[in-house]
């Protein structure tokens, strides 16, 4: 059963390297050299850097100003660090009826409720008040581990039960059954807005380029060489070595893991990634999910997913769906790499 949730289409830190390594290149027009410009910026908390082949430098600074204008209404639409964005106020709605809200919006919480149904609810974009206690959000970082009776209280307040979208000729609409309702699309728009990206740079002609907003990459076409993009996945240990490198095509690649974003407190090991069924932080052996996927926000949310899920139950489940999957479990000796079937043509050892 292929998963096919591209029709949709309209969490810190470096999780990939550019490889050093290329193949040779092979003798056509593709792999004749041509001017390569990188951008870099800040969004959603996080960097971006863009590489863009075919263009010059006062090209790549107008199309920088245009990139800046998506990246920040997609801000402003989705963030949980602005009071008045779109999510924020939905999220402060108090009120049974529809809340309006743009097509962009709507449709990430669509994709998001649908990953969220088909991975049983390893996805859940309701647990934003869990993020928030435990640190993770734009709360401040509790003094002490949360109890067990907070625990159940937030968990009350979440669910995608009770969150529905409305997709008409008429407008986009959100909807909660509980005032308490608060949604985090964290682990869905940083993906979707490297996908808008890709997309708006696909329509002015710059079909060969490479787009990375805080680890989650976007690619098409080829490089300043002529050569295929190739991606180094990093080993999960806060270094810098490669642990695999990918060819991709024209794909996007996402990682989730817990090596980056986490804290200690009261003796434990606290990671960003919770598991919306205990309300507490993922506490299991996988350190590293890395997904290839043509859309970036499917890929972003499958591997936030997949990490919740633990190594065995994502291998298979990424099985069953005939996912490009790469795991990383944390052994007694190391790291065990485990990679599905659909994920082998990009392998490059």
């Amino acid at each position: 059963m292929n998963l096919n949730v591209t029709k949709w289409l309209a969490p810190v830190g470096l999780a990939f390297l550019l490889a050093a390594c290329n193949p040779a290149p092979t003798n056509n027009a593709s792999t004749q050299q041509r001017a390569e410009q990188q951008l870099t910026g800040n969004t959603m908390g996080t960097y971006y850097s863009i590489k863009m082949v075919g263009v010059d430098q006062a090209e790549a600074e107008a199309l920088q100003t245009e990139i800046d204008k998506r990246l920040e209404k997609v801000n402003d639409q989705m963030s949980t660090y602005r009071a008045d964005s779109e999510l924020s106020r939905f999220n402060q709605f108090t009120g049974e009826g529809p809340f309006s809200v743009s097509k962009d919006t709507a449709t990430v919480v669509a994709a998001s409720l649908q990953l969220g149904n088909l991975t049983d609810g390893a996805l859940d974009v309701t647990i934003g008040p869990l993020v928030n206690l435990w640190g993770f959000g734009p709360d401040a970082r509790p003094e002490h581990t949360p109890s067990q009776a907070q625990l159940d209280e937030t968990l009350a307040h979440t669910g995608l039960e009770h969150l529905t979208v409305e997709i008409t000729s008429k407008g986009e609409y959100l909807y909660k059954d509980i005032p308490e309702l608060y949604v985090d699309l964290s682990s869905t728009a940083k993906g979707f807005g490297v996908d808008v990206v890709s997309e708006y740079l696909s329509e002015q002609g710059v079909t060969d380029h490479l787009i990375e907003i805080g680890g989650e990459l976007r690619m098409s076409g080829h490089n300043g060489k002529g050569r295929p993009w190739r991606i180094a996945i990093e080993q999960p240990t806060g270094g810098s070595s490669a642990q695999q490198v990918v060819v991709p095509g024209n794909n996007s690649v996402a990682t989730s893991g817990d090596y980056r974003n986490y804290y200690e407190m009261d003796g434990r090991r606290l990671s960003h990634t919770i598991d919306p069924r205990s309300g507490e932080p993922i506490n299991h052996a996988l350190a590293s999910v890395t997904v290839i996927h043509p859309s970036c926000m499917i890929a972003d949310g499958l591997a936030t997913a997949l990490t919740v899920m633990g190594p065995e139950r994502a291998l298979a489940f990424a099985e069953e769906h005939q996912l490009a999957v790469y795991l990383l479990t944390k052994t007694d000796d190391g790291f065990r790499a485990d990679m599905t079937s659909a994920f082998k043509k990009y392998s490059r050892g």
